[in-house]
């Protein structure tokens, strides 16, 4: 055993046994970040706004901070981003992370001093539970690589700028700087293709141990890996063991990836975002991740159901269930107060407490009031996958609410297919019964004849990465949507189909 592989395993000893007392301690330990936050924020702009300094109590919290978006949030924001001091949290944020806004361009997310570590030590300790999970500490030798977005930083009024991603990559500790790859030239290229065939270059001759990045794109590595080399990426990587990914569910991909690998390796979900970093899967036997509870991070659970109500109930953590659809709402260390960051959740476990992400409260299809949600389309295909041998490298759905002639309306299933299932009548059936188990609402719209069996409309092989290109969103931390309640995803997937 090398010394960095001895000195990783006793370093995850003393980590575990840091993650065990919060872990096992959860409310305490939520009571005391909700007061800390609120103790250091007391005297911001929006701390005296909100009255901080008469907050006693959750119940306090609820009646004087309402839950905000990115766009109620705004005029604070704006304020920060124009070089005041003391507005969200004290003094001004280090960064801000720049992301694609919905509905009015780019977002500014301010990342504090103390966030941006938060973020970077949960991101070191999924790694150090998985060491000390498995005792596997030998890919710590070998090469690694992060598909991320580029590490170059503007300035705004005196703040740093970049994608949250970019920005962590400033981050990697000195005892990995020598096994980290892409170099960082190559991580600043822009065009995302070019990117990707450079990396290639630089990667397929070293010993490659751990590869990270949302599903869909390494995908796109690995694909090019194979066409270069004519080899399997696991023949190429012989020491490859540990694949790390999040922003996505990696299981509708699972089937494709070890096809393209040649065999299974051990895998990490992680769950981060500019806003911070919230959970990561802490086992390699059960699934979920471990919702973390002390990383500078206030949590509130409102039913997603129950959402859009004039007051909804505001729960910590203390009062959430097990499989029940939950929006998250944030208040953090880099000053997000009861922020709605558009992720829905569901508990799998309370005993610690672990989540798996559902969906986002603003992408699912109700055009019938069938509320579909993405971990149940993601889980009918998944099993569509498997009973039929089918592979997939993409996929979107979205409702056909007018189709031509007095056909019933549907749930049109726009799939880039790998491999085509043998009997696509097989694969719709499967699709469909699996989505009318899961959710009720659309069992019953389906048995009153409100709308007919989905329908699966096939993708030329590459048109997801074509049509995410020429919206500009190739690459990085961008993904594909996985389901709407309207057609313009769709609509510009048109031309991409297969004849």
């Amino acid at each position: 055993m090398s010394i960095k592989s001895l000195g990783a395993k006793i370093f995850a000893k003393r980590i575990a046994k840091q993650t065990a007392k919060w872990r096992d301690n959860p409310v305490s330990t939520q009571e005391k970040v909700f007061n800390q936050l609120l103790q250091k924020a007391k005297n911001t702009k929006f701390g005296l706004d909100h009255g901080f300094q008469n907050i006693q109590s959750h119940d306090d919290f609820v009646k004087k901070v309402p839950v905000r978006d990115y766009e109620a949030l705004k005029p604070y924001v704006e304020e920060v981003v124009a070089g005041k001091e003391d507005i969200l949290w004290p003094g001004k944020p280090v960064y801000f992370a720049k992301t694609s806004g919905t509905t009015s361009g780019a977002k500014y997310i301010p990342i504090t001093e103390t966030s941006i570590k938060h973020q970077v030590n949960a991101s070191r300790n999924a790694i150090l539970n998985y060491i000390e999970e498995t005792g596997n500490a030998d890919f710590v030798t070998g090469r690694m690589i992060f598909l991320q977005g580029s590490p170059e930083l503007t300035e705004k009024n005196g703040v740093k700028l970049g994608r949250l991603s970019g920005i962590s990559a400033h981050y990697v500790p000195n005892y990995l700087q020598k096994n980290r790859l892409p170099s960082w030239e190559t991580n600043c290229i822009e065009d995302w293709e070019t990117k990707v065939n450079t990396i290639v270059d630089e990667t397929m001759g070293e010993d490659m141990t751990v590869i990270a990045g949302i599903p869909s794109w390494v995908q796109m590595y690995f694909e090019k890996l194979e066409n270069k080399t004519g080899k399997k990426v696991g023949d190429l990587f012989k020491n490859f063991q540990l694949f790390i990914y999040g922003g996505v569910n990696y299981e509708p991909y699972r089937a494709k990836f070890e096809g393209l690998i040649g065999r299974k390796v051990d895998s990490i979900e992680l769950f981060p975002a500019s806003e911070g970093f919230f959970a990561y899967q802490d086992s390699q036997t059960d699934k979920g991740m471990l919702l973390l509870l002390n990383s500078g991070i206030f949590y509130e659970f409102v039913k997603a159901d129950e959402f859009f109500e004039e007051n909804p109930k505001r729960l910590t953590i203390k009062d959430v269930e097990l499989n029940v659809n939950y929006v998250m709402i944030i208040s953090t260390d880099a000053g997000l107060w009861a922020y709605n960051l558009g992720d829905t959740v569901q508990f799998i476990s309370l005993k610690p407490y672990k989540v798996i992400v559902s969906g986002r409260i603003k992408h699912f299809i109700s055009a019938f009031g069938e509320h579909v949600i993405a971990k149940e389309v993601e889980e009918a295909m998944q099993l569509a996958v498997k009973e039929t041998g089918a592979s997939i490298n993409e996929f979107t759905v979205a409702p056909q609410i007018t189709p031509e002639g007095n056909q019933l309306p549907y749930h049109e299933w726009f799939v880039e297919f790998e491999k085509e299932p043998s009997n696509m009548e097989e694969f719709i059936a499967v699709l469909d019964n699996s989505l009318q188990k899961q959710n009720s609402y659309y069992f019953d719209l389906i048995e009153g004849k409100v709308l007919q069996t989905l329908k699966v409309t096939s993708i030329a092989e590459g048109g997801f990465n074509a049509y995410m290109k020429s919206i500009g969103k190739l690459g990085g931390q961008n993904k594909v949507q996985r389901l709407a309640n309207d057609r313009k995803l769709v609509d510009g997937l048109d031309s991409l189909k297969n004849d």
